[in-house]
């Protein structure tokens, strides 16, 4: 068995982390950390765990989790994740990091971003993104991996077998998103009070999301050379899920039937991503550790259409992905 530590698992990822590592067999959550006072019980901030966890929430204290654990995930916010992170894997612990403080590869392009002096910016450029139907050769065998926004797993599963196949050019990309109010975290916010998001859908930070640099830096692979998408993300008065549409400019001979034959050769033996005839909807793969993608070319557009659970496969489940890559376990291991 794993000893597993999860640090900040307070929030809703933690809380889906938690109830997917119950379930695997080869997983032993042996720490919780809070930034709480008082060492509450575990069951105190998420109850759907009264008589499943029986765990204290302690502060992140480094030797204690180096005694205790053998694998970290870390839940904590940017920029209060690396300076927990470095002890951890300075000391061999493997751990896989929710936040955004790995998954730049530039430390300016960071502090651009987020306006935060970076505790380990060392290691910037070096981990490997944590988005397995792309990069499971570069999680093998890593100490540290940077589990991928929620967003831009939509995006850039969506934006990659456009580009890497040479069904769109890779100038003119629109990137559409709408979220669950489980993506802006649990942490109160005017934007997500009740009053203020209940029956309404609202764009916001456009230009200016801090999901950009990551969605441009990973579908610049593909395009090989510099991309910057367009990104609008919205905000949509439902607890969970993600919908991503994305409008590219199609190269001449992509028809509609041979995008979408490429799309099923790319994820071919990929076990989490389902390129489905219909038009997906969130509730679709609400829940679960899927992607479903679909294609239609429409007035001279090929628009792709994207959707999964933010808090699964765009992030807990993401994460538990890459913890069965780092440990030689089968892939699907808990998330089938």
């Amino acid at each position: 068995m794993v000893r597993v530590g999860i640090l900040g698992a307070t929030g809703y990822t933690a809380l889906e982390l938690i109830k997917i590592l119950l379930r695997h067999p080869e997983a032993r959550i042996t720490r919780l950390t809070s930034r709480q006072e008082g060492q509450p019980h575990v069951a105190s901030a998420h109850p759907q765990l009264v008589g499943r966890v029986d765990l204290r929430l302690d502060d992140a204290e480094p030797g204690a989790l180096i005694e205790d654990c053998d694998f970290v995930f870390s839940c904590l916010p940017h920029g209060a994740s690396a300076s927990a992170v470095k002890p951890l894997v300075d000391a061999g612990v493997t751990v896989v990091d929710l936040s955004a403080d790995y998954r730049l590869r530039d430390l300016a392009t960071y502090e651009a971003w987020y306006g935060e002096h970076h505790a380990d910016g060392g290691r910037l450029g070096q981990v490997p993104y944590g988005l397995p139907e792309l990069f499971a050769d570069r999680i093998r065998g890593a100490s540290l991996v940077a589990n991928p926004g929620c967003y831009p797993t939509s995006a850039i599963l969506a934006i990659t077998p456009l580009l890497a196949m040479g069904f769109a050019e890779p100038d003119d990309l629109i990137v559409d998103s709408k979220s669950g109010v489980s993506g802006a975290g649990r942490t109160p916010k005017l934007m997500t009070h009740y009053p203020e998001c209940n029956e309404s859908i609202c764009a916001y930070n456009i230009g200016r999301h801090r999901h950009t640099p990551e969605i441009d830096q990973i579908v610049q692979l593909a395009a090989g050379h510099s991309v910057q998408v367009v990104f609008t993300p919205h905000l949509i008065p439902m607890d969970r899920g993600i919908l991503t549409t994305v409008y590219a400019t199609p190269r001449s001979d992509a028809s509609e039937d041979r995008i979408l034959a490429g799309f099923r050769e790319f994820y071919h033996g990929k076990p989490f991503v389902r390129v489905v005839e219909h038009l997906p909807g969130t509730k679709d793969s609400a829940h679960t550790n899927f992607c479903d993608l679909t294609v239609r070319v429409a007035r001279g557009r090929v628009i792709v259409v994207s959707c999964l659970d933010n808090l699964i496969k765009g992030a807990s489940g993401a994460a538990v992905q890459n913890f069965n890559i780092l440990q030689g376990f089968p892939e699907t291991m808990a998330l089938l």
